[in-house]
């Protein structure tokens, strides 16, 4: 059976795109629309991961490569950059960024022996990225220390990693206790916008203590995205035990009680993790 290569890839994506034999679906894409499909697909490979399932893994990770070859691919067509252009970028960049391992700046050089601890390496990309930063703000013609934070992250993603810059600079909390009372203030705040029945108020409270619960998960070095992620996970796990016990019953979940299904809920919570 003939093996395909990235080659074979780009070219079917080429076949694909064509205007006159091509998928008049793949055809009438653009960056625009097929950004969101991007974005599935990088959860996909994560939930994969998650799962440990590596065949399913395998085949996401090409999902997510498809993705890189449709954009390149109609990038080539508006003659902005074509996929061998993102492959020399991202080698530039990682040779770059790893001095230490690649001092002369050459891939195919002798490697140095690196003597940096993981935290010193992680400070040296850092300080390299932004360098980078600054150079594509000058560029650019653009300014500010949170501008480099793309808005299409997930909020929860987005909240931590703006966080991290401003913390970086200095912007911060030393620890998390100030924290904690500042998640009392905003809760407190949160139910007065309630009580007042201002619609607009209580978004931008509920806000804001979403940003500080970010915050805090930061400062008890916790990832916000992943506890959520395992939040969903656990109640989904809880809801299925729900589910299963009231069908033994010949019952749905909506001709139960709320004192039923409080009772159920917590039997759930003694038999599920």
């Amino acid at each position: 059976m003939q093996r395909y290569t990235i080659k074979d890839l780009i070219f079917l994506m080429q076949q694909l795109r064509n205007t006159e034999h091509g998928c008049p679906w793949d055809v009438k894409q653009t960056f625009e629309t097929i950004a969101r499909y991007t974005i599935e697909e990088a959860y996909e490979v994560a939930d994969a991961i998650t799962s440990k399932d590596f065949n399913h893994l395998k085949e996401e990770l090409g999902d997510l490569l498809l993705q890189v070859i449709f954009h390149a691919q109609m990038a080539d067509e508006k003659s902005l950059f074509n996929f061998n252009d993102v492959v020399h970028t991202l080698v530039t960049k990682l040779i770059r960024r790893h001095p230490h391992v690649f001092p002369e700046g050459d891939l195919y050089a002798p490697l140095a022996k690196s003597t940096l601890t993981d935290d010193q390496v992680k400070n040296l990309w850092e300080k390299i990225k932004q360098q980078e930063e600054k150079e594509r703000q000058e560029k650019n013609n653009t300014s500010g220390l949170l501008t480099g934070v793309a808005r299409a992250l997930p909020a929860l993603k987005r909240a931590q990693k703006i966080q991290e810059k401003a913390a970086h600079h200095g912007f911060d909390w030393q620890e998390a206790q100030p924290v904690f009372a500042k998640l009392r203030e905003e809760s407190d705040e949160l139910e007065q916008a309630c009580k007042s029945n201002n619609a607009e108020a209580t978004e931008e409270e509920f806000g804001d203590l979403l940003f500080t619960m970010v915050n805090l998960s930061r400062h008890l070095q916790l990832n916000a995205e992943q506890s959520l992620d395992k939040a969903c996970h656990k109640f989904i796990k809880r809801f299925a035990y729900i589910e299963e016990k009231l069908a033994q019953q010949e019952k749905t979940v909506n001709a139960c009680s709320p004192e039923e299904l409080d009772l159920l809920w917590n039997e759930a919570k003694q038999f599920t993790t």
